[in-house]
């Protein structure tokens, strides 16, 4: 199974769309916030696609949840802004709270920086920002075989 990370689009409905066609094969897109109006508009334009939203520090007067926790293939995900964490000045906050409820991987936005990480049993992933022509995404993948994580420039 693979799974579409997408982050901080800021307005930018165009790369989120360009992230989504390339990635055809992604069943499922978990959005970590900030751009909720843009990932309304491009869902609608993906029914075939399952989403998932949290909302981020600049979704104002969204009723999105701030976590969500999600079962695929078997391994739990984890997924969060990050502004609720302070992931600007470290990630141990964001890593206690995903090994609390047992995560395997945890999926995480609001610095722009693309990150992808394996610590202490948990795979963590950061899609950077998806605003802009050098923006990025990430995907992962479930498999028999184990967890595949990585971040991509949008094209």
């Amino acid at each position: 199974m693979r799974i579409l990370a997408v982050s901080d689009t800021h307005g930018d409905s165009w790369a989120l769309q360009r992230a989504l066609l390339a990635q055809p094969k992604a069943e499922v897109v978990l959005y970590l916030g900030d751009g909720e109006q843009e990932a309304e508009e491009v869902r609608n334009s993906f029914p075939e696609k399952q989403f998932h939203m949290v909302r981020g520090n600049c979704d104002w007067g969204s009723n999105l949840p701030a976590h969500l926790l999600l079962e695929f293939g078997g391994r739990k995900i984890y997924m969060t802004h990050g502004y609720a964490e302070n992931v600007k000045y470290g990630m141990d906050k964001a890593i206690y709270a995903a090994q609390e409820q047992k995560a395997d991987i945890l999926l995480f936005g609001h610095t722009h920086e693309p990150l992808t990480d394996y610590v202490n049993g948990l795979y963590i992933m950061n899609p950077g920002s998806l605003h802009g022509s050098m923006g990025t995404y990430g995907y992962i993948d479930i498999t028999s075989a184990g967890i595949v994580t990585n971040v991509l420039r949008v094209r």
